[in-house]
């Protein structure tokens, strides 16, 4: 495919569209604060806008992040798995956001989608899309969780069968804590390098997930944030937010991408929680709400009863 063939422009106009309509809706529903916008430049090339809410009335923190940088050489995170793009220059945007609520009984999200474009003067470039979204609660309700996948299977029947039990075993095994043995929530989708449907194609597939992020988290946000909690609740959840910094550290590509290509270290890092806790060699008490956390919910399964997904992934 030659760069004729790609719309960057088109890319560009979705993701800020994307993330003007995510934060209208979070506004909306935290019904206290409102975002603050942070423009940035990239000294070797690009840049971005982060919009960041504090202290609302559903969210401690909520950060939601367009860039778009370039440069003349991908760094190491990007060619790790593909080092025959070793050298080339770069084009990259995208949409991420983490939303970090009050309420211990509302969970903690993550999406993201982007678009990369790769060159070099003597081939064709090389391009593909990436992202999904993943949940982590900290005392959920299955309710919730099935409701979560049943979007995402939805947003991804137009495209093929295999296409949820692909996406969703790679959101399994990518956000799992090997130090740990857990995964860092209930999971969802997420893909990386896909460009095997064509650039229309591919884009309607991102931009299909992109529109589901919504209609799939709101409605357990409206279903939970109002549920009464206490101060163990509190300092369980600072206690799991401990599990989203580990991964985030020591796996996120995003996070790797963003620090070796020379990105803004604020926005980078906005996906933190701003407060959160760690206890020594700490487990939950058998039978306790807790515990259920660790017990039903911290291994890949199969929470639609999918055919297509022969028991835990």
């Amino acid at each position: 495919m030659s760069n004729d063939d790609i719309s960057m422009g088109r890319v560009e106009e979705y993701l800020r569209g994307l993330q003007q309509r995510i934060v209208a809706a979070l506004e909306d529903v935290d019904g206290k604060e409102t975002f603050r916008q942070d423009r940035w430049d990239r000294p070797g090339g690009g840049g971005g806008e982060s919009r960041v809410l504090t202290d609302g009335g559903v969210f401690e923190q909520a950060g939601v992040g367009f860039s778009h940088v370039f440069g003349d050489q991908l760094p190491p995170s990007a060619t790790q798995s593909r080092p025959e793009l070793v050298g080339r220059s770069f084009e990259g945007m995208g949409v991420s956001l983490v939303l970090h609520p009050h309420n211990p009984y509302v969970p903690t999200t993550h999406a993201n989608f982007r678009f990369f474009l790769a060159a070099n003067e003597s081939d064709e470039p090389v391009w593909w899309f990436g992202g999904g979204f993943d949940l982590t609660p900290y005392y959920p309700f299955r309710e919730d969780v099935v409701s979560w996948h049943q979007h995402a299977h939805d947003a991804c029947s137009a495209f093929g069968d295999d296409i949820y039990p692909r996406f969703k075993k790679w959101c399994d095994d990518y956000f799992f804590l090997k130090h740990r043995n857990e995964t860092r929530g209930v999971g969802g989708l997420f893909y990386d390098d896909l460009n095997e449907f064509g650039f229309e194609r591919s884009f309607e597939f991102t931009r299909t997930l992109g529109d589901q992020f919504l209609k799939a988290y709101l409605p357990i946000v409206k279903a939970r944030k109002d549920h009464p909690f206490g101060q163990r609740q509190r300092e369980f959840q600072l206690y799991r937010r401990g599990r989203y910094v580990e991964f985030n550290l020591l796996y996120d590509r995003g996070t790797l991408f963003g620090l070796q290509s020379g990105g803004r270290t604020e926005s980078i890092l906005m996906s933190l929680p701003p407060r959160v806790r760690w206890e020594y060699d700490w487990h939950p008490e058998p039978g306790s709400p807790e515990a259920m956390l660790y017990d039903e919910f911290l291994q890949p399964q199969n929470w639609l009863n999918n055919p297509d997904e022969a028991g835990p992934s």
